[in-house]
């Protein structure tokens, strides 16, 4: 059995439990908050409760799943690291490149593996879209849109006081649309440069909810990213479309899980059809967390590195910043001067 434990007690910690659960050869053996009261909520037979992090990685925990708010995962990644643990970490991986650049050489120089919670690859449809960009079938691409038309109404951010906070949360792209830029990212490769407008419209919180971005890959391709938290009175849409040469696909719903469109030239309606069926049957397939512990079970015992990697946790958190920088500069920003830095 590979043993997990867990710090960081609130709801996203949930769905770790049940991933962790969930998966045969992987165990829930500790958890971890400095909240006593948190604690109880997750307390059962066989699981150990710590207050303080150090005590936890003195005991023979395997993978620490890191459930924190999002401006401890980089001192926490840190910390389990040097502890030679394998970390799985929530998604943003940190709010800065220095912070990602210094968990990922920490997890290198302990030979520990890092993966960052992106669980959104693993949804039937985003499957089969990344099946057919393999297969070529779309042909040259022209252009992507990735939208995110949600509701977090101001009771989701008086829940605490660091949500919406630039020092320990962020917005609407760091907390939300991250996941469809991870998509973006994957669909379509590296990104070339970015323009984008945000604002604070509607939530008083400190970071944007609501932003438009302009992107432009390597390969030429064009993107869209929309996103909002705004959205009246419930989450509306999560959509992600690739438009090619010979072909037009988009996943929607308001979770993207469902196939909305799916036109190509090598495919006949019947095919088309089968693939929509397919999805339909099981539109929401394993659940992502469960996926990732599956992943990380599977990369401890092969030696290997997670599907989503700290690189790919990086990716994703550069694009929220250059859209984050270009939005407060009002000027284009240049993906290579991210990489630089850190």
């Amino acid at each position: 059995m590979i043993r997990f434990g867990i710090v960081g007690c609130g709801h996203i910690a949930k769905k770790h439990v049940a991933a962790i659960d969930a998966v045969e050869d992987a165990q829930l053996v500790a958890i971890c908050d400095t909240n006593e009261e948190r604690l109880k909520e997750f307390a059962r037979e066989g699981v150990t409760a710590y207050t303080d992090l150090a005590d936890m990685l003195k005991s023979d925990v395997d993978v620490v799943a890191i459930c924190t708010p999002s401006g401890l995962h980089a001192k926490l990644t840190l910390q389990v690291a040097e502890a030679k643990k394998h970390v799985i970490v929530e998604k943003p991986m940190a709010l800065t490149l220095e912070d990602a650049d210094a968990m990922i050489e920490a997890c290198a120089k302990n030979g520990v593996k890092m993966a960052v919670v992106h669980p959104n690859r693993f949804r039937p449809a985003v499957v089969e879209l990344r099946r057919q960009l393999d297969s070529g079938a779309f042909g040259k691409i022209g252009h992507a849109n990735a939208t995110v038309r949600w509701n977090r109404n101001q009771a989701y951010y008086d829940q605490a006081p660091w949500r919406g906070t630039k020092a320990m949360d962020g917005g609407v792209l760091m907390n939300q649309a991250i996941h469809n830029m991870d998509l973006l990212l994957w669909m379509m490769g590296e990104v070339d440069e970015v323009s984008s407008y945000a604002a604070t419209r509607i939530r008083d919180i400190e970071a944007e909810d609501t932003s438009v971005s302009v992107i432009r890959f390597k390969n030429g391709a064009l993107g869209v990213l929309e996103a909002a938290v705004t959205i009246y009175p419930k989450n509306l849409e999560e959509s992600l479309s690739i438009f090619g040469e010979r072909g037009t696909a988009i996943i929607g719903g308001p979770t993207a899980n469902w196939i909305k469109h799916w036109s190509f030239a090598d495919l006949n309606e019947e095919e088309a059809e089968q693939v929509k069926q397919r999805v339909e049957q099981d539109p929401f397939g394993i659940p992502g967390h469960q996926c990732i512990i599956q992943d990380m079970c599977d990369a401890i015992r092969e030696d290997r590195a997670p599907i989503v990697d700290g690189e790919a946790g990086r990716q994703a958190l550069s694009l929220v910043i250059a859209c984050q920088e270009a939005a407060e500069s009002g000027k284009p920003v240049k993906m290579d001067d991210l990489k630089k830095r850190g």
